[in-house]
């Protein structure tokens, strides 16, 4: 039996299947592209030919597009980033005491006291930092975002890069490249302002201890990894599945829900050819005018979402009350 995780961001989308030891027996990663419907489908057309309806033992979702990912395939939890990294962190290690995790667009930090969340913070505004302007960066150098830490550890000096906004940043850069700074040192020079604008801001008011454990995309990139280093002064770890840590989560949640409800809320893999579209309305039942997404599976509602109240969402009856969390 398998347990399903599938965290939507807004970069990618992310799907596991755990076993029953928790050990990761599929993973696929996707470009949620703005349309998270069809990455999750896309997904779902891979498990298809791989996997049963009948081995999914549960399914949990995570990140931005949760919500809308539960009202597709069925979750029996829905947990914010948060809860699902920290969760899949601490079934991995438990001696773990921090969290830095860099994803697409999002960086946030995760503070851990004897297996439980007791601090976090994420970015609010500038997305410097974040895998998409690393990418962004690498794209405009013409280097392989593969190969860009592998550059920064070339470096035998490094450069001062102002690192607190993503256009100044990448203003500096440019002027650092006219001034003749090579790639390697200017690269280096990121990372470290990257990692200063990150603890300076995220990181403010926290105390980072050790055991510390790198995850999300960003974690692969080996300058990064090593500008952490430099500036907490001890080893940072990252571990296997280091971009796949929000929907093992989310699984793991999803196996601990069902355990208690003794059923499953999953509804295939046949949705992946089913016609899903959605559509918003604002309700006029009170004051706050909520805007409420209504999800429709070959014009049969299967979910509404974004209320406050629940009138909608309440409509489509749900196994556990982590639906709502």
């Amino acid at each position: 039996m398998y347990y399903l995780g599938v965290d939507v961001g807004s970069v990618s989308t992310d799907i596991v299947l755990l076993d029953e030891h928790m050990t990761v027996n599929e993973k696929i990663y996707l470009r949620t592209k703005g349309n998270p419907i069809k990455a999750v489908q896309d997904g779902f057309k891979i498990l298809k030919n791989k996997y049963n309806q009948s081995e999914i033992s549960a399914a949990g979702t995570t990140g931005s597009g949760r919500m809308i990912a539960s009202a597709i395939i069925g979750g029996d939890a829905v947990k914010n980033e948060i809860t699902a990294h920290a969760t899949a962190a601490l079934e991995f290690d438990e001696d773990v005491r921090t969290i830095i995790e860099i994803g697409g667009q999002d960086s946030k930090i995760i503070i851990l006291n004897n297996g439980i969340v007791s601090d976090f913070a994420m970015n609010t505004v500038c997305a410097a930092g974040t895998g998409s302007f690393l990418d962004r960066q690498a794209e405009r150098l013409d280097i392989p975002i593969e190969e860009f830490g592998d550059y920064a550890l070339k470096a035998k000096s490094t450069v001062r890069i102002a690192g607190r906004c993503a256009v100044f940043a990448e203003s500096d850069m440019i002027h650092k490249q006219q001034l003749g700074y090579n790639q390697p040192e200017i690269i280096r020079g990121l990372c470290d302002a990257l990692v200063r604008n990150y603890l300076n801001n995220i990181g403010k008011g926290k105390t980072i201890l050790s055991k510390v454990l790198f995850q999300g995309g960003v974690a692969a990139n080996k300058g990064m990894k090593s500008a952490f280093e430099n500036a907490l002064g001890f080893e940072i770890y990252v571990p296997e599945h280091y971009n796949m840590m929000g929907a093992i989560g989310a699984a793991i949640i999803a196996k601990k829900t069902v355990k208690k409800v003794g059923r499953t809320n999953f509804r295939g893999f046949e949705l992946a050819g089913s016609n899903i579209i959605s559509k918003s309305f604002e309700c006029e039942g009170c004051t706050n005018k909520c805007e409420v997404v209504k999800i429709y599976e070959n014009n049969t509602v299967i979910g509404y979402f974004g209320d406050r109240c629940g009138k909608w969402s309440n409509k489509i009856v749900q196994s556990s009350n982590d639906l709502l969390a």
